[in-house]
């Protein structure tokens, strides 16, 4: 592997966050992160400010994902349901699973152009039990695939929108699930492995090179034909502190957001290459 750049390049923004796991960017050109009690914050990534949108009682805020109308799709761990926040702070639930098979631990949700929500569903740690569910645009829930259950983790649609990029934290490694004409999940393919560690967040840029962020150790990789490079290794964990769920933003999206579960605050790194846009759906 090639040596990391520079730590100096990675910066803190909005510290103060509570233990942030997830992040995203919104359609209205502000960071989306969450909290350990519920919160959902929205961050000036200009300034560094934050407010906090909602607080879900009980809850702890994971994976996040946006509409069209900038409405936050949370993964919420502790209420175990797909929470729906609107721009305003009104809370309520998008998903609860089915009634013969609740949700188990919902982690990150990414929807595709028709406005199917896929999210994963971790499972328990080396139980090997996680999945993926699908929300139809209409409201319908399912499991979609269950091949991908290896602490179903962070997730990312591929630049063809005809797969999804899943990381399964343990074995560990980084898997591909296609979606089929018909919508269905097609065969699991493993694209790398990444013993020793524990991956959590993936994203794309625009050149199809895959960015994992690994909760353990503080790395942050680049993977490109077949090709694994260290971008970051924070091995003091003094900007990268359990880095989790990771974003493209910025108005350029050249700006790489990391969340960091065990830290108070945001890392963002400079990206030569603009981030792969999210899907935005009009539900």
């Amino acid at each position: 592997m090639d040596s990391p750049r520079p730590i100096s390049t990675l910066s803190m923004l909005a510290y103060g966050l509570d233990h942030p796991e997830g992040v995203a960017w919104g359609p209205d050109g502000k960071v989306y992160a969450g909290g350990e009690l519920g919160q959902l914050y929205r961050i000036d990534l200009a300034s560094g400010r934050f407010e906090t949108v909602a607080t879900n009682a009980g809850g702890f805020s994971l994976g996040i994902a946006h509409d069209s109308s900038t409405n936050s799709y949370i993964c919420d761990q502790n209420l175990r349901q797909i929470i729906r926040v609107t721009p305003d702070g009104r809370s309520g639930v998008y998903s609860a699973g089915l009634p013969d098979r609740p949700i188990i631990l919902p982690n990150y949700p990414v929807f595709d152009a028709a406005g199917n929500l896929y999210f994963s569903d971790s499972g328990g740690w080396g139980e090997g039990n996680g999945c993926i569910w699908r929300v139809t645009p209409d409201g319908v829930t399912s499991i979609w695939d269950t091949q991908a259950k290896g602490f179903t983790n962070g997730m990312c649609l591929a630049p063809d929108g005809r797969a999804l990029i899943v990381v399964e934290s343990t074995p560990p490694l980084i898997s591909r699930v296609p979606i089929l004409d018909d919508g269905s999940a097609g065969t699991r393919e493993i694209i790398v492995e990444l013993p020793r560690t524990v991956p959590d967040g993936v994203a794309f840029d625009v050149d199809g090179a895959l960015y994992i962020s690994l909760y353990n150790p503080n790395i942050i990789y680049r993977y490109q034909d077949g090709r694994l490079e260290t971008l970051y290794d924070d091995w003091e964990q003094y900007i990268l502190v359990a880095p989790t769920n990771i974003a493209f933003g910025g108005a350029d999206m050249k700006t790489l957001l990391i969340a960091n579960l065990c830290g108070w605050h945001l890392a963002t790194a400079p990206m030569d290459v603009p981030g792969l846009p999210v899907q935005y759906p009009t539900l």
